[in-house]
């Protein structure tokens, strides 16, 4: 029985047609499998990783010249000489790296509009997104395609509590995203960073990098904070009726230390071991 086009059905019912081609190969009236010339691909203009790993990338090449390509990229066809690629994007890269003429590809019949749905379901079920990058997913598909958070449970099989927490990320600081997509700061971190105020995030953040703290250090490291924090109003005093504390603090930002007054206490923050050491260095 020829399956229905995809105009008009929703999300689940089209990404499970994807499955079945991707799984067993198998064609139909509206999708094909064919090899194309790669050149009249187009990488979908909407797909959501921005950063793809060289290296890997170079493995892969070498496993496809070896082995070949044993699972076919999906592609729709826009006109006689164009495709649009909508999964499989490191496959052909991979394939582009080995100046393939042809690629082996399934032919979706694919309404446009869901072009950015595909490639961000794609990579959500698919590729080892970092935690940044599953976030703007998250929010996208809820926000602009108007899927709520129960049926975007129900398709990626993950708990709403899951995607909850993971969108709660976007809160942190651009700065601590940056490092997080970058791979300086791991998604345990970010976790335990989420709902600190933005001053003691930076702190924390700062702290993290330059002393190298793992994840439980990182979950010491605030909850001293949250221990011993004082009331606005106590610390505003307490700063003004220390002068020795804040001429200390000048000191140390003099000396080209990250410091700051915090609950009575003087924090550094460190980016680097030099500075560790430059600090031993006064004290001893």
């Amino acid at each position: 029985m020829a399956k229905k086009s995809a105009l008009g059905r929703g999300l689940s019912s089209i990404l499970a047609d994807i499955d079945e081609v991707y799984e067993k190969e198998l064609g139909s009236s509206d999708n094909k499998i064919e090899e194309i010339d790669i050149d009249l691909i187009t990488p979908n203009p909407y797909q959501p990783r921005k950063k793809f790993d060289n290296q890997a990338l170079e493995e892969l090449a070498n496993s496809i010249k070896e082995y070949g390509l044993i699972q076919p990229i999906v592609v729709l066809k826009k006109d006689e000489f164009s495709y649009v690629l909508i999964a499989g994007e490191r496959r052909y890269r991979a394939c582009k790296l080995l100046n393939k003429g042809e690629i082996r590809a399934i032919i979706l019949n694919v309404e446009d509009i869901k072009l950015r749905e595909l490639a961000l379901i794609e990579n959500i079920q698919r590729e080892n997104l970092n935690p940044i990058e599953l976030a703007h997913s998250y929010k996208e598909l809820l926000d602009i395609h108007n899927i709520t958070q129960e049926k975007l449970s129900d398709i990626i099989h993950k708990s709403r509590s899951q995607i909850a927490n993971t969108l709660r990320l976007l809160n942190l600081n651009d700065n601590t995203q940056n490092l997080i997509i970058e791979g300086k700061l791991s998604q345990g971190h970010a976790k335990v960073l989420v709902g600190l105020d933005k001053e003691d995030e930076k702190t924390i953040v700062d702290t993290i990098i330059g002393q190298k703290l793992n994840v439980r250090d990182t979950e010491k490291l605030i909850k001293n904070f949250k221990n011993s924090n004082f009331n606005e109003k106590s610390e505003k005093n307490l700063s003004q009726i220390n002068p020795m504390l804040q001429n200390l603090h000048t000191k140390f930002l003099s000396l080209g230390f990250k410091s700051c007054i915090k609950n009575s206490k003087i924090i550094i923050s460190f980016d680097d071991e030099a500075k560790i050491k430059k600090l031993l260095q006064i004290l001893d």
